[in-house]
């Protein structure tokens, strides 16, 4: 999803139709989740710790494994 399209669904998440905000609510939900799991592989890949990608969330490094499976984007 590109930046025009992002800030598309920000305005629309503030819509007065409540269906058509949650539409766009769900949309940007999706988006961000897919950057942040891409953005969890990048941070594995340059060697990041579990440890150092939950301080960066602010969650904990159980709950990193749990979303992310640990051994998955696990390095090397």
């Amino acid at each position: 999803m590109d930046v025009t399209t992002m800030t598309m669904f920000v305005e629309q998440a503030d819509d007065d139709d409540p269906l058509r905000a949650l539409s766009a609510t769900a949309q940007l939900s999706r988006e961000l989740a897919r950057r942040e799991a891409v953005a969890v592989r990048r941070a594995r890949i340059a060697g990041v710790s579990w440890a150092g990608i939950a301080a960066a969330l602010g969650v904990s490094r159980q709950a990193v494994h749990r979303r992310y499976g640990g051994s998955r984007l696990s390095r090397g």
